[in-house]
């Protein structure tokens, strides 16, 4: 018989790397990672008022959303198999002060739009944000004193309003603000009164990052924001720092993680997920929505690969799911595959 060894195969020790992409249903088969509509949270903007679906212009195909259409958005992305939502509010100016006061009010808007969701969509989750820069006037997450964004006085307020988004029937508090102590605040007012059930999805990095900028249109805090966040956000040059924040987290008895922004910290996913062992999320921000949708529009690149092929990453990276914008846009794909 002729021996039909190549150089390749002396070069390579007849181990090639090509056998196992060489058609559909090898590749299907070596598969190492999936994306699917359980790894998705979809990050929704709720306003007050009613019939009301508003476009933000920053952020193609988002909408901000009354209460009453929110609910019908998220019977869709139930039916779509979407596994929860994470809702933020943009309030009225006039109920936003130095304070924040509005987080305290047991039927201010995230409140109702919970309450309503869970009425008539009670099997998806909620997961309700607690910082304060929906509800300040200067567009911090925390109380302003001073000049300062004080800490203790912050944790304070934050655990009360997450006792009463429990009330009104979140599932999970995912506290983003970013002060010391909080987690461990929450989860022992959570416990008091009685929400043993409901869970904590720590922010545990998020960076002082320049990708939040759309988010905080669709809020109305960006031409509020007095100042910027870098004494309570983490530097995005500080990895190792991250993770000791996260840790503290794990401690004070955080249930799951998340990592904010996303792409551009795929190695703290990695690094967290390694750590800690709990279930891992990351976000993927407006800025990272954004320059896909904008890159798409004008004919660069072809957006559907890339919105999944940046998804797939996070779950390459070691995440259990992402809060993604597009969220109803990749479950829709995924339906028909």
């Amino acid at each position: 018989m002729q021996d039909k060894t190549h150089l390749v195969d002396e070069i390579t020790g007849h181990r090639r790397m090509r056998r196992n992409r060489k058609a559909d249903w090898t590749r299907r088969l070596v598969q190492e990672n999936r994306l699917t509509v359980d790894d998705l949270i979809w990050p929704v903007f709720v306003v007050p008022g009613t019939g009301i679906v508003e476009p933000i212009p920053a952020m193609p195909g988002v909408n901000r959303m009354s209460v009453d259409k929110l609910v019908e958005a998220t019977k869709e992305a139930a039916d779509l198999g979407i596994p929860a939502i994470a809702t933020f509010p943009n309030i009225s100016m006039e109920l936003r002060d130095e304070t924040g006061s509005n987080s305290l009010e047991a039927n201010n808007l995230i409140n109702q739009a919970t309450t309503a969701i869970k009425k008539a969509v009670p099997g998806i989750g909620v997961i309700t944000d607690v910082a304060l820069d929906p509800f300040t006037s200067h567009g911090h997450d925390g109380i302003l004193r001073q000049g300062e964004i004080v800490n203790d006085e912050t944790v304070d307020q934050v655990a009360r309003a997450a006792v009463m988004q429990a009330n009104a029937g979140s599932d999970i508090i995912s506290p983003s603000e970013m002060m010391d102590g909080r987690i461990g605040a929450i989860r022992r007012a959570l416990d008091a009164a009685g929400h043993q059930n409901v869970g904590i999805m720590s922010y545990a990095t998020k960076f002082a990052s320049a990708f939040y900028g759309p988010y905080r249109e669709a809020i109305s805090t960006g031409g509020l924001l007095k100042g910027d966040k870098k004494t309570y956000y983490i530097d995005p040059a500080n990895g190792t720092e991250a993770i000791r924040d996260a840790a503290l987290d794990v401690e004070e008895g955080a249930d799951m993680l998340m990592v904010k922004p996303g792409l551009p910290y795929l190695d703290i996913c990695w690094r967290m997920k390694e750590a800690f062992g709990l279930p891992t999320f990351a976000y993927q921000v407006s800025g990272e929505y954004t320059q896909i949708k904008a890159a798409a529009m004008n004919g660069w690149i072809d957006g559907e690969r890339a919105m999944l092929e940046t998804l797939l990453s996070f779950k390459r990276a070691g995440c259990d799911g992402v809060l993604t914008y597009f969220a109803v846009e990749v479950a829709r794909i995924l339906a028909k595959r």
